[in-house]
């Protein structure tokens, strides 16, 4: 699914930024999201984060101050992972980023693009990787083409990111770009590395003091951790706030 062909950047090379609350925190990331897609003219794609930490930037974007600075005809909106319910489960990340986002923010309809979850688990899965070939012109990634312009990503506890979680076989797909994940509660669909990694940038968003040991040792290069195995064709950067950052500063 990927050539490699080009040098990529790791966690060890990301930047990253630390903010005083969680509020501020996602304010200082719609803003950094609302410059680059204003860097570009071309359809800018991203792959959204789900849980609870992207809430507050979704509100931020969807705010009045970008009614204007994001040219919102030019977004298209793709999911990282996805819990296996209904998309009107209250457990689901399409339907929180449709309540705090897509409803108050004039994306295009024909841009928004869920994970599937309305049938079997693998099934679903391979739906979604068929949908990003399409999108993407090719059977095989490259390097030097990202899929997306941006990934957002989250950090659990554990150090997971997307659903690439602990002790998966989610962890060691190198071929698909669109993963089942059958070993959990509730089932879940992911991107792998593969996917993740073309794309031009990674704003990885993380708060809450219950993150600070898993930031700590993902930024050390703890590669037991899922998430400090990312990496990007392009840049990846960190926003953070105080209680998350806090182990940083005591291994400083």
């Amino acid at each position: 699914m990927e050539n490699h062909s080009l040098a990529m950047t790791d966690i060890a090379s990301s930047e990253l930024f630390v903010f005083s609350d969680p509020r501020s925190t996602a304010a200082a990331a719609a803003s950094w999201i609302a410059d680059r897609i204003a860097a570009v003219t071309h359809l800018f794609r991203v792959a959204l984060s789900g849980g609870t930490t992207p809430g507050l930037l979704y509100d931020e974007l969807a705010s009045r101050k970008y009614r204007n600075r994001i040219d919102w005809k030019r977004l298209e909106l793709f999911w990282g992972d996805e819990r296996f319910v209904p998309h009107n489960d209250p457990r689901s990340n399409y339907r929180m980023a449709r309540e705090t986002l897509l409803a108050h923010a004039p994306v295009l309809i024909d841009h928004v693009h869920p994970i599937p979850t309305d049938g079997d688990l693998d099934n679903c899965a391979r739906r979604y990787e068929a949908l990003l070939k399409r999108v993407y012109g090719a059977e095989t990634l490259s390097l030097s083409r990202p899929l997306f312009d941006l990934v957002l990503l989250g950090l659990g506890p554990d150090g997971h990111t997307a659903s690439l979680l602990p002790g998966t076989q989610a962890l060691k797909e190198r071929t698909h770009c669109v993963a089942p994940v059958g070993n959990t509660d509730p089932q879940r669909i992911t991107l792998t590395y593969p996917a993740i990694r073309s794309s031009a940038a990674i704003l990885f968003l993380v708060t809450g003091a219950d993150k600070a040991d898993a930031l700590r040792r993902v930024r050390q290069g703890d590669t037991s951790l899922p998430a400090a195995r990312i990496q990007s064709a392009g840049e990846i950067v960190w926003f953070v706030d105080h209680d998350a950052a806090a182990s940083l500063a005591e291994a400083a």
